[in-house]
């Protein structure tokens, strides 16, 4: 299980402010399980964003980094301030 957490316009799109995935083998990165939450179509399209920003146990973190069951990942946009 990886637990997915959806921030600020991401939140709002999808209805929904987390989501638990069974944990699939071959998942290696942040960028596998983006992945195939994307391939579902709408709305999930809209995490196909090249500025998003993620956190992975809290951390911040890349596409690259990798994953393992168990870990709380998060999706956000880049924030802008002024």
């Amino acid at each position: 299980m990886i637990d997915v957490l959806f921030f600020a316009r991401y939140r709002e799109v999808l209805a929904t402010d987390r989501l638990s995935l069974n944990w699939q083998d071959h998942w290696q990165s942040v960028a596998d399980v983006r992945s195939h939450l994307i391939a579902r179509g709408e709305p999930w399209t809209v995490l196909d964003d090249p500025t998003m920003m993620c956190a992975l146990n809290e951390d911040m973190c890349s596409l690259d980094t990798a994953v393992r069951p168990g870990d709380n990942l998060a999706f956000f946009p880049m924030v802008t301030g002024g």
